[in-house]
C-alpha cells in the first residue's frame, strides 16, 4: 500500500528537508520516527525540497508498506517528533501516485517585518527600508509574461529545465507584515528567495522595472540578488490532482 504522508515544520533548527548525513532534517526526523512506531525501516519519497531554515504548512512524503496504518499512528508519531515538526494526514493513495511529480503546483509566501519584531525573528525578515508596494506589484506583474526563470535559479541543480508557468504573484500587507506570495507549476532552486531580493530592489528604487526585465530576460543568475535569509519563506501548499488516492491518475 502506498501512502501519503502530509507535514507541516518550522525549518528554523534543521539542515533542510531532504535527508543527510550527520544533520538533522525533516526527512531524517520524520524516518526516524516512523521506523520507532513502526519496528521496521521505511523509507520516505519528498514532494518539495526545502533549504535549510525553510519553513512550511504543508510538505508531503510518499512511502510503501505492507500493511493498513490505522488514523491513531498520527496522534503517536507527534508524540515522537520534535515540537517543530507536526505529521498532519496520512491518507492511502494510488499504488503509482508520486509525492513530487504528481504535484500539479505549490504556493510559497515570503513574509518580512518592516519594525523590530522579537515575535518574528524566526519566521519574518527584518528589513527596515522604505519600499514602494506598488512597484513591487509592477514588478511581480511583469512575471505573468515570462516561463523561464534561469535569472532566478542557482547554479549546480539537477534541473533539466528552468522553465515554470506562474499562476499567483503579488505583494500585500498582513498583520503589518510585508507579503510575497507567488504559484507556479514548480519552483527553481533559489527562485523565491532570489525573487524576492531583487524586486525588493525595485521596491527601494535601487532598480527600475526595465532593468527588471532585462535581469529577468538576461537568464544570468549573477544578476538577481539572493541576499534573501531562508526563515522568511513558507512552503504554504502543494496541489495534487482529485485522482490521487485513486487509479484515477
Amino acid at each position: 500500500m502506498r501512502y501519503f504522508l502530509e507535514v507541516a515544520y518550522k525549518g528554523t533548527d534543521f539542515a533542510g528537508f531532504q535527508v543527510q548525513q550527520n544533520a538533522s532534517t525533516i526527512q531524517g526526523e520524520v524516518e526516524k520516527a516512523l521506523q520507532t512506531v513502526f519496528k521496521t525501516k521505511v523509507e520516505l519519497t519528498g514532494s518539495s525540497r526545502t533549504d535549510a531554515g525553510v519553513h512550511a504548512l504543508q510538505n508531503y512524503f510518499h512511502f510503501n508498506v505492507d500493511f493498513e496504518i490505522p488514523q491513531e499512528i498520527i496522534y503517536n508519531l507527534n508524540a515522537i517528533l520534535p515540537f517543530a515538526i507536526v505529521v498532519k494526514s496520512i491518507q492511502v493513495v494510488a499504488l503509482v501516485a508520486h509525492s513530487r511529480f504528481h504535484a500539479l503546483g505549490r504556493e510559497y509566501k515570503y513574509f518580512i517585518t518592516k519594525t523590530k519584531n522579537p515575535f518574528a525573528t524566526d519566521t519574518a525578515w527584518f528589513y527596515p527600508y522604505t519600499i514602494n508596494i506598488e512597484l513591487l506589484n509592477q514588478a511581480a506583474a511583469l512575471l505573468f509574461q515570462y516561463t523561464d526563470y534561469s535569472a532566478f535559479a542557482k547554479r549546480n541543480t539537477q534541473a533539466k529545465s528552468n522553465q515554470c508557468t506562474i499562476a499567483k504573484s503579488l505583494w500585500y500587507y498582513q498583520n503589518d507584515l510585508l507579503v510575497y506570495n507567488v504559484a507556479a507549476n514548480r519552483f527553481l532552486r533559489g527562485m523565491v528567495r532570489g525573487l524576492v531580493g531583487t524586486m525588493l530592489l525595485v521596491g527601494r528604487n535601487k532598480l527600475t522595472l526595465k532593468n527588471f526585465t532585462q535581469i529577468i530576460e538576461a537568464k544570468d543568475c549573477t544578476k538577481a540578488n539572493f541576499a534573501t535569509p531562508a526563515h522568511g519563506l513558507f512552503l504554504v501548499k502543494v496541489e495534487y490532482p482529485s485522482g490521487i488516492n485513486s487509479n484515477l491518475l
